[in-house]
Parts: structure tokens; sequence; C-alpha cells
């Protein structure tokens, strides 16, 4: 048994323009740890994608992973880099270990987007980000930040967060911790996700940047709109936490 600990780092739209598309969040860089029984690091991936819908980085996005449009134009689009990954997954069996059920639902989407054909067991999981919690007991309706959890268990801050491969070390490193023979996994079922959820709360856009401009007693720039509705759209997923 391999344990496949992966993380993944998004784009959004950069503007109206962009091509209408099912896909929120493009997969920008798969970054993964594969452990072995022993739980040895075993082999690593690490990829930058060259997105084929969000083609122009979102600077908020830039600023946050420090990935840029002219990097991603050198790279491969996400059926090669997913092939990539396939093989480097491998043949033996394997179940996917992540900081978050985000990660595995967005991958699924951009999987789907492309019509690929979805790895055997690649929707069987562990989430870290939830056992961890079982540890720290963050208060109600909170969930614990990768940087939160790296400090708690005295593990070394190396790598800078928010990158796709520096986030699957530092969850590999946390999942070492946590393991035990009797851990259970759990399988992704996004029909069952999308039957099950809450309906969908509308925000009110133009309240929400209305309370900027009245917090900094002036207009946005075009630019600071598209950042803050970008920070709100990802803040939904978790993907800020500390």
């Amino acid at each position: 048994m391999n344990y496949i600990i992966y993380d993944l780092e998004f784009n959004h739209e950069y503007s109206k323009n962009d091509k209408t598309s099912n896909i929120t969040f493009e997969v920008i860089q798969i970054g993964a740890v594969k452990l072995n029984s022993k739980l040895e690091i075993v082999s690593t991936f690490n990829r930058l994608i060259k997105p084929t819908v969000h083609t122009k980085i979102h600077p908020f996005i830039k600023d946050l992973t420090q990935i840029t449009t002219e990097m991603v134009n050198l790279e491969k689009p996400f059926p090669d880099v997913y092939n990539d990954f396939v093989n480097f997954i491998g043949n033996k069996d394997f179940t996917v270990c992540i900081w978050g059920v985000s990660d595995i639902k967005e991958l699924v989407k951009n999987i789907k987007f492309h019509n690929l054909k979805e790895v055997d067991n690649l929707k069987k999981y562990i989430d870290i980000q939830s056992l961890v919690s079982k540890y720290i007991k963050p208060p109600k309706g909170t969930k614990v930040g990768l940087k939160t959890a790296i400090e708690f268990f005295n593990i070394p801050i190396e790598k800078e967060f928010h990158n796709a491969f520096n986030d699957a070390y530092y969850t590999a490193q946390i999942f070492k911790k946590l393991y035990t023979p009797n851990i259970k996994s759990s399988t992704y079922n996004s029909t069952y996700s999308k039957r099950n959820s809450k309906p969908k709360q509308k925000v009110d856009t133009k309240k929400l940047l209305y309370q900027f401009e009245k917090m900094y007693n002036r207009s946005l720039s075009k630019e600071e709109k598209e950042m803050i509705k970008l920070a709100y759209t990802m803040g939904k997923t978790n993907q800020f936490l500390i």
C-alpha cells in the first residue's frame, strides 16, 4: 500500500472576458509525495500546468503563490500533466491523503472538464485536516490551518506555504505523526456531495465592495474589485487557513 499525498494550486478568472467555463478553479500546479507502507518517501511530483481556460494568472494568485503567467506558459496543459501524475501514482494499491476535501473536489472537476479517465482509487482518501482537528480541537465551526498544524506538531518550517509541493510535503509530515494501522479512508462522491449540499447563499457583491470603499474612503479600482471578489471566493474553500 502506498500513500499519495498531494496538493493543488489554482487560477481563477482574471476578467469577464475569460472563456465561459464550468471550472471556477483551474489547476495550475500539482505537488505530491509518495509514501510506502513504512511511511518512507519513495517518490515526489512537482509540476506547473499551463491553463487553457483562465489563461492569465490573476494578480491575487500571483501574490499568493508566486506563480506567474510567464511561468505557466512554458509548461504543458492539464491533460499531459495529469497523465504524468497518473504514471507517478503507479500500479500499486494506494490511498490519497489530502488537506481538506476541496482539492479532491476540484481535481475531479478538472479531470471531467478535460474528459479524462479517473484513476481507480483516486476518490479514496484520508482527510488529514479532519484528523488534526481531533488533536487541536478548534472552536466549533472552524477548521485548522496547515501552518497551525505544523507548529502544533513541532515540524520545522523550511519551505514557503501556498506552494503545492511544499504543502504536500508538510501534509505528509503531519500524516506520519498521526498514522495508526487502524486509520480509515473515505470515498468522495461528487453526486452525493451536490445532492446534500446546502442551498447556495447569494452575496450582494455591490454591498461587499461598497463596504471596502467606506473603509478606505475612496473608490476601488477595477483590479482591486476583482481581487476582493476572488479572495472571497477562495476563502469559502478554506484556502487561507493558517
